[in-house]
């Protein structure tokens, strides 16, 4: 579990890293402050499972009454009622939904002023193996289907294939919709493209338009949407208004995975620097630092996959408060993560002893944490102390 601070030096891979990243070797970290609470291993917990049965859920999101909307990725919407303890039947009206490999329905999120307006926006794959997109789309929420289904974001260009697409959402303080987006794998170059979404952030209005400030307005052939670029698959990202930071996680290739702090703007380096190496083995840049490019304020080699990622800020578990909690899909369990300016530290695996891929994590309304498991029978879980 590695740490990474900022600089701005190029900086080459060793020998020693490379075999590092091959063989799955963990690299020394520089020293980081902490104290012992940071460090001090979880109080004990309990695990309940909520629901179950759901297939490959891929998003949780709780609304002001208290119940939760679930995604499954093959194409469906659940709603999770929490006092009655049950899943909702689908819910009618998505639109058409692109569903195999990583492909399907991704993440959904509730307006800022649900309560009035009762919408929805939702990420998808749209279109055929040989030209699909990310997709957002708004709609308002009836109880047991949508109404007003209105497509108001798609990835241009199109690609071929069924990965990496992003997916993830998150709200920004002026009720501006940040959308991550995934280079197509097979695109990697174009994460350094502007002229095209592929391995970018963007930001939008709720209509869908592009927001006067976004950082390349008005530059010659640059999408007006993008907020930042040079990422690889960004599977998390939230807003934490107490710190005002917008913190995501991305996969990287064969090693390389990374915690970045979002601002407008910025180039994440994908791939002209990494920190990981081709499933092949292949090195695929020399650099893991160049002037202009962001540094992570973590990076994993090996890989865990991160998928989810929330701050918690509840009162059930105080020693957690403040940190960063990762789904890990290849590690099969969560990461508690201290996050202290512009430098981060893995300091404990949790929930390992389910032996599940962790898709989402999401702090509660009621303090707990809530995680979806991800598989053919996955399940809706439910953490509080014991």
């Amino acid at each position: 579990m590695g740490i990474i601070s900022r600089t701005n030096q190029p900086r080459r891979i060793s020998a020693v890293g490379f075999l590092c990243a091959l063989f799955g070797i963990l690299t020394p970290s520089p020293s980081f402050p902490i104290t012992a609470a940071d460090t001090a291993l979880s109080k004990p917990y309990g695990i309940e499972t909520l629901a179950d049965g759901l297939v490959h859920p891929w998003s949780l999101a709780f609304l002001p009454d208290g119940n939760a909307l679930i995604t499954e990725r093959p194409g469906r919407l659940r709603l999770w009622f929490a006092k009655e303890q049950r899943l909702s039947a689908p819910i009618d009206g998505l639109p058409k939904i692109f569903s195999g490999g990583q492909a399907g329905l991704f993440s959904v999120i509730a307006s800022p002023h649900f309560n009035h307006d009762r919408t929805l926006f939702f990420s998808y794959a749209s279109g055929t193996t040989n030209a699909n997109r990310l997709t957002v789309a708004k709609a308002v929420f009836k109880g047991d289907k949508l109404e007003h289904v209105t497509e108001i974001f798609r990835c241009r260009p199109d690609k071929q294939g069924k990965a990496h697409y992003g997916g993830r959402m998150t709200w920004l303080p002026d009720n501006t919709l940040l959308i991550s987006l995934g280079e197509g794998y097979s695109y990697r170059e174009q994460a350094q493209n502007r002229g095209n979404h592929l391995g970018t952030t963007v930001r939008i209005e709720a209509d869908g338009s592009a927001p006067p400030d976004n950082p390349f307005i008005g530059q010659k052939g640059a999408q007006p949407e993008i907020y930042t670029y040079g990422h690889r698959n960004v599977q998390g990202v939230i807003y934490d208004p107490v710190d005002r930071l917008v913190i995501a996680h991305e996969h990287g290739p064969k090693g390389g995975d990374e915690i970045n702090i979002i601002e407008p703007g910025k180039n994440y380096g994908w791939p002209a620097i990494t920190y990981g190496i081709d499933y092949s083995g292949a090195i695929i840049s020399p650099f893991t630092e160049r002037p202009g490019m962001e540094q992570p304020v973590l990076q994993w080699t090996p890989s865990i996959a991160p998928s989810g990622l929330t701050r918690y800020r509840g009162n059930l578990f105080p020693q957690w408060r403040g940190n960063l909690f990762i789904g890990a899909l290849a590690g099969r369990s969560v990461h508690r993560v201290v996050l202290q300016g512009d430098t981060a530290r893995d300091v404990e695996t949790l929930f390992s002893e389910l032996n599940e891929r962790i898709r989402d994590v999401v702090s509660g309304p009621d303090g707990a944490l809530y995680l979806l498991t991800d598989n053919k029978k996955g399940r809706l879980l439910k953490v509080t102390p014991r």
